[in-house]
């Protein structure tokens, strides 16, 4: 009982363990009950559990904003919990819509089926909640211990926006991936899928034995998870831009991916209508970047402020898209001019 009453990273150990619980529960729940036969899920089933996580993710940030007021947690910075919640929590699921098209990119590489799509992806989700905890805790160290560092993601969010905002993408080329370059050379990976299975035995052609081989999904799953990494090259700072309470900062991007992870069978069909938000989140990036000297030189800014900036850019992004593409067809946006 006392382990539990411990800090760890300016919090109880309990608030930490009644979080991953609660993020194991749903994951169970999810994929034992939820999708415990392999089927290709549709539209309208992604949307709806997309709703679920969402709701959920509202209700649990309800909670910290009670928490907040009611006493019960106090922010390392001073900040408002709920705002500084709410804010990271939507910036992140912003920011993760472009990883959405790179994951479409992955699974058509390997040319995994979507019934094996969803199962991989939550999946992925255990991965994600190591590899993100590490690099908050990493950051809060930092943070922590050089100040400046803030300064230092308040530069690199500034510079990343203006960069998205100028220069042009270009559609990943998978097969040139450093990563899908080493496994294949490193690893003895499968010609084909064994369904749901990311290892299997098969016999060695030099050999005749029985050895351990990798299957294309477990690739893929590898190849999603770094690319997640590479993502939140961009969110961690955002959030820790808004708040250096370490708690809110996991919390809030964990919420956001279990949705997301969803939500991506019905947005990867439609990703083309969101073409023009990535220059909104170019903005909210240099708005967050910007924010960091504002609170240095002029004075901290109001947690409010914060929140509607960053909701009315990435609500006028959204909406902005879907009019300017109005009527057009993922074949068309792809066909070359």
């Amino acid at each position: 009982m006392e382990f539990i009453a411990l800090e760890w990273l300016g919090k109880p150990v309990w608030m930490w363990t009644g979080f991953v619980a609660i993020v194991l529960a749903l994951l169970a729940f999810d994929l034992g009950v939820l999708n415990r036969e392999n089927k290709e899920m549709g539209i309208q089933q992604s949307l709806l559990l997309s709703v679920f996580y969402i709701g959920f993710a509202i209700l649990y940030g309800g909670g910290i904003w009670w928490a907040y007021e009611a006493g019960v947690i106090t922010t390392s910075d001073g900040s408002h919990a709920g705002m500084a919640y709410f804010t990271g929590f939507f910036i992140e699921k912003a920011l993760s819509i472009d990883n959405v098209f790179v994951i479409s990119l992955i699974f058509g590489y390997f040319a995994i089926p979507r019934k094996y799509q969803y199962r991989a992806l939550v999946w992925g989700i255990l991965a994600v909640i190591v590899l993100r905890g590490l690099m908050i805790a990493v950051g809060a160290a930092l943070v922590q211990n050089y100040g400046w560092v803030l300064y230092f993601f308040g530069a690199f969010l500034i510079a990343t926006g203006v960069k998205m905002l100028v220069v042009p993408e270009s559609d990943p080329d998978v097969s040139k991936n450093p990563v899908v370059r080493f496994l294949n050379k490193r690893m003895r990976v499968t010609k084909e899928l064994h369904g749901q299975k990311f290892f299997v035995r098969e016999v060695d052609e030099k050999t005749g034995k029985l050895v351990r081989a990798a299957t294309p999904l477990f690739v893929a799953l590898v190849v999603i998870n770094i690319a997640d990494l590479i993502f939140a090259v961009d969110s961690v700072p955002a959030i820790f831009a808004i708040t250096t309470d370490t708690f809110i900062v996991y919390t809030a991007n964990i919420m956001a991916i279990l949705g997301l992870r969803a939500l991506y069978f019905a947005l990867a069909a439609m990703v083309h209508r969101f073409e023009y938000l990535k220059y909104a989140l170019a903005m909210v990036l240099v708005f967050i970047g910007l924010k960091i000297f504002w609170n240095s030189l002029v004075g901290k800014m109001d947690p409010a402020i914060s929140l509607g900036v960053t909701l009315a850019l990435i609500l006028g992004g959204v909406l902005f898209s879907l009019w300017k593409t109005r009527g057009e067809t993922r074949e068309e946006k792809t066909q070359p001019s």
